[in-house]
């Protein structure tokens, strides 16, 4: 209107299609599909000053996931309530009292900061599992670091699972890349006193390098732990190989899987000290529940 437009100039540019309505007061001017950017940029002008894409549709522009949101989710400052001048279809409205320090100062269109973005899909995550998944694909796609998470965490007054998730980012610096990684390091080898691996260790194979997801050094052990996202079917030869290097030069390779970490990871735990202890390994394994083998199968073994 400002630019000279009337009300029926703008129906007829509807009605023709030449103008497509994407939100309330936001307009195509053009026909044919509608670019997503488009899209994004449609919901943050109909919601108002200060909105900024959020939560999973952040985390598509940041390349933390490889799906688009199915809605978009904006945020938009605290006093603000853009549903008051009715729904806003397709997008989620979420209100902070700080959206101006973690809106990205410079990337268009507007969106929170990475680490922001990793923290507000933990704090609405259905389970810690799925929380701790998020930061293990922000860091391992190398879109942040631990360093910038941890600083971003500080930063929060509040924020869910603070305890466990100081504890996760410890174990990601580690080396720790996927959550069937962090169940064997949490419920294989900590919960059964096992000795601690070096995590993503490195190794030359020839003129390669190669990195083993445990390996105890000392005893020359190395656990590869195989999930279907961290190891998919095109890599099973790179993985293959890479074992049989290993034991052509003298070590011991354990693969553990889903069921061996999960349901049997009393049965891997055993298994493990038996091959530690064929290497000369001195310690003692200890039962992680009162219905644990591990303990009896010690000290029947010692």
């Amino acid at each position: 209107m400002r630019a000279g437009l009337t009300r029926n100039m703008v129906r007829r540019r509807l009605a023709s299609g030449r103008w497509y309505r994407l939100q309330r007061g936001a307009y195509a001017t053009f026909s044919g599909p509608v670019p997503r950017q488009s899209e994004l940029w449609a919901a943050l002008l109909r919601a108002g000053p200060g909105a900024t894409l959020s939560h999973q549709t952040a985390a598509e522009l940041h390349g933390l996931t490889d799906q688009l949101s199915e809605q978009i989710h904006v945020t938009v400052p605290v006093a603000r309530n853009p549903a008051r001048c009715g729904k806003i279809p397709g997008v989620i409205v979420h209100r902070s009292s700080r959206i101006g320090l973690a809106r990205h100062p410079a990337l268009a269109p507007p969106r929170t900061r990475v680490e922001e973005t990793v923290l507000d899909l933990v704090e609405t995550a259905r389970d810690f599992d799925e929380a701790f998944a998020w930061i293990c694909r922000a860091v391992g796609r190398r879109r942040t670091t631990v360093p910038l998470l941890r600083a971003a965490a500080a930063a929060r007054k509040k924020m869910r699972w603070r305890i466990e998730i100081t504890a996760a980012l410890a174990d990601v610096a580690e080396g720790v890349h996927s959550l069937l990684e962090r169940r064997y390091v949490t419920r294989v080898e900590r919960a059964h006193g096992l000795p601690q691996a070096t995590r993503q260790a490195k190794r030359r194979q020839g003129a390669r390098t190669t990195y083993i997801d445990n390996l105890y050094g000392e005893y020359d052990v190395c656990v590869e732990v195989d999930g279907t996202t961290a190891h998919p079917a095109d890599q099973r030869w790179n993985d293959v190989r890479r074992d049989n290097k290993n034991t052509a030069r003298g070590s011991a390779t354990l693969r553990f899987g889903w069921p061996q970490v999960t349901q049997h990871r009393c049965e891997s735990a055993i298994l493990l000290s038996d091959t530690l202890r064929d290497r000369s390994w001195p310690g003692s394994l200890r039962s992680c529940s009162p219905d644990c083998p591990a303990g009896s199968r010690d000290h029947a073994t010692a």
